[in-house]
């Protein structure tokens, strides 16, 4: 069975640099070969461009392209999730626990929360869960998800949102260490500031947190922190790739084969590595697959892939889910 569980709507902030990559992503639907770069042919595609940011992301138009794309690569279900700093309800937990300070980092990451979180959980829940049945019809099963960034001290807030909608499955993740979101690009001179040992530390410590929380079904992408490259020789990280696998085991949640890094980021390489897939395939944890995507034409992006290479570290089956509810498999 062939799922893609880690696929987004939307992301922002919306820079030309976004513009441009939702053009793109909406021209292998809209235009072939022949017809590109000629003027009748951008009068043509810009009226396409133009409804995509009037309606939105939560537009069937707009969600028709994602199953398209699933169609095309052969996926049976596919999960939506989005980020919870995308939605307004939710923005003060982030202001609670991201660095905000006036000083250059507090500056900018500030207005990219201001930039990203312009939009509401409820219709976004709302929107999805009303899709299903359109995708059943093509035989597809479509999932609701969410994915939660972990922060200690903040599981309350964490388990009302997973107890307030009918969820399929919910994510849980690390992407910020003190405050700092590392796999923004525009702070990534602050690994070349840091020891790379004692960065790794904390970080697969805030990991192991978020997976003996239990509030999660999946955690997310476990050694993301690489994604630009910076990390010390993996022989070091294996105890902790052992601490991960032993907690991901104990409290029964699964984790994820992400290939997101491979295509976004310059550290070219699925997530987590080969050598952790080892140690997690010997600890019997569950793994489902995911593509990160954030565009419809990113949907099963490298996934057979993954498949393989799951196969290769020791893998038979993947994790599917349903209101939450954990089922395994077969890979093959």
């Amino acid at each position: 069975m062939k799922v893609d569980y880690h696929v987004h709507l939307e992301e922002g902030p919306y820079s030309l640099g976004w513009l441009n990559r939702t053009a793109e992503a909406l021209r292998p639907f809209f235009c072939t070969a022949k017809q590109t770069h000629s003027r009748e042919w951008l009068d043509a595609f810009f009226p396409q461009l133009a409804e995509r940011l009037r309606n939105g992301a939560f537009s069937a138009e707009w969600l028709d392209l994602y199953r398209l794309r699933a169609k095309q690569v052969g996926l049976a279900a596919v999960g939506v999730v989005d980020h919870l700093y995308r939605f307004r309800e939710y923005k003060a937990y982030y202001e609670a626990h991201l660095h905000l300070a006036g000083d250059q980092l507090g500056g900018l990451q500030r207005r990219w929360l201001e930039q990203v979180c312009v939009t509401s959980l409820d219709d976004f829940v709302t929107f999805v869960e009303g899709q299903k049945q359109r995708w059943a019809e093509d035989g597809i099963e479509l999932k609701v998800g969410i994915e939660l960034d972990y922060f200690p001290g903040g599981e309350a807030v964490l388990a009302d949102v997973t107890g307030a909608y009918p969820w399929d499955y919910c994510i849980g993740s690390v992407h910020f260490l003190q405050g700092w979101g590392f796999d923004n690009p525009d702070t990534r001179e602050r690994f070349q500031q840091t020891d790379l040992y004692m960065l790794y530390g904390r970080y697969f410590s805030l990991v192991e947190q978020a997976v003996s929380s239990r509030l999660f079904d999946v955690v997310a992408h476990p050694d993301s922190l690489k994604a630009f490259g910076y990390r010390p020789d993996e022989a070091a990280l294996l105890s902790y790739y052992q601490r991960i696998a032993r907690a991901l085991k104990e409290t029964g949640t699964a984790t994820e084969i992400n290939t997101g890094l491979l295509y976004r980021y310059p550290v070219r390489e699925m997530c987590p590595s080969l050598r952790f897939l080892e140690i997690l395939a010997q600890n019997g944890v569950a793994v489902t697959t995911s593509s990160d995507a954030h565009f419809p034409d990113q949907v099963g992006h490298h996934l057979d892939e993954a498949r393989e290479l799951l196969k290769r570290a020791g893998f038979r089956t993947i994790a599917v889910f349903d209101r939450r509810r954990r089922e395994q498999v077969d890979l093959f």
